[in-house]
């Protein structure tokens, strides 16, 4: 038996997993094979330890296939996986905000002359104009008999567009209750609801300001689903790739090598879907203001998790009739954007190119 420890079938690698080498990236490969077999790596001899052997292979291409192989009195075995070069990676954040509703449920019944006469919306718009922060808003279809998409008004087209370089509408679910309500559902059902909640955003906000989906509500899928979000224009994924009582969580129903894998890593990609699954690096309501940086600080000096920060939090807690509102809340997301933004990490949309950065060719 032979068998490719690092990198992990579908790693993302950027400059950090490696050195530049005769026009690619030179990174180790690291595994283990029978003691006194022969290992090759894509054809090269590997370097043995015992049971573990090293290779350098240079990643020249978007995909590149290691294949390692030993010989020995057992016969022949092969481990193959693929893993995908970011050659364009940059330092980069994202900003999404799950579970809105509240927001166009007061424009809707306030009639303001503009978005931005929605506290919500100025406060966003205040941290675009500070640091460039560009935002995903994650919306439900309805919030229950008082409210649903159809309602929001499409008089504010105009000022959708011209936010949409930094503010953009995606499906999150049809609505926040029940919890998990995609975990147990068929594809056609989660595309039913993203197609509806897509088109009303078409009507009211324009193309421009329309996102796919990077957040589908708790996480969970069925991965059946995966296909055919992707081609609803699904590029990436975020969930936090937890452990749990009962297992890993909000992990896209992922495997626990896969799942354990994201837990300490940027991203990994799903050659069989073509979706690239993102880690989300914190929740802003759920970390008070002086635990931010900590938080982050650990993940800038961690070549696995320095290169993309996944930033997070939820609507429900900037509004003060909430039970559990935060009341600096916003003060949490600038802290976060400020530390990012010292660190040299650009504002970017995961969906747009390869996680935000240019596709790797």
């Amino acid at each position: 038996m032979v068998r490719i420890a690092e990198p992990f079938h579908g790693a993302i690698l950027n400059h950090r997993h490696g050195t530049p080498a005769e026009g690619g990236l030179r990174i180790a490969v690291r595994g283990e094979a029978p003691l006194r077999d022969r290992v090759t790596v894509n054809g090269q001899t590997a370097r043995r330890a015992g049971q573990e052997f090293t290779a350098d292979v240079v990643l020249r291409s978007r995909e590149t296939e290691i294949l390692a192989a030993s010989e020995g009195v057992g016969g022949r075995a092969e481990h193959r996986i693929r893993v995908l070069w970011d050659r364009h990676s940059r330092p980069r954040y994202r900003f999404s905000i799950d579970d809105n509703s509240f927001f166009l449920r007061d424009v809707a019944a306030k009639g303001y002359a503009s978005l931005f006469d929605c506290f919500y919306l100025a406060g966003l718009q205040r941290l675009n104009r500070l640091y460039g922060t560009k935002f995903t808003v994650n919306i439900y279809y309805t919030t229950g008999p008082d409210f649903s998409l159809p309602q929001f008004p499409d008089r504010y087209r105009g000022e959708w567009a011209d936010n949409a370089p930094w503010l953009k509408l995606a499906f999150h679910a049809w609505a926040n209750d029940p919890d998990r309500p995609y975990q147990h559902a068929s594809a056609e059902q989660l595309l039913g609801d993203l197609d509806r909640v897509a088109a009303e955003i078409h009507r009211f906000a324009g193309e421009a300001a329309y996102a796919p989906p990077t957040v589908i509500h708790w996480g969970m899928v069925q991965p059946s689903a995966l296909k055919p979000l992707a081609t609803r224009g699904v590029r990436a994924l975020s969930g936090y790739f937890c452990p749990a009582p009962w297992g890993w969580d909000v992990n896209y129903l992922f495997d626990a090598a896969r799942s354990e894998y994201l837990s300490r890593h940027d991203a990994l990609y799903d050659f069989e879907s073509g979706i690239a699954f993102s880690r989300v690096d914190i929740v802003c309501n759920n970390v008070p203001v002086e635990r931010i940086v900590p938080t982050l600080a650990p993940l800038a000096d961690d070549p696995n998790t320095a290169e993309i920060m996944d930033l997070f939090t939820h609507e429900q807690y900037f509004w003060p009739f909430y039970h559990h509102h935060v009341p600096d809340h916003f003060e949490r997301l600038e802290t976060a954007i400020r530390w990012v933004t010292e660190r040299g990490h650009q504002p970017v949309f995961l969906h747009e190119g390869f996680l935000g950065g240019p596709e790797p060719d």
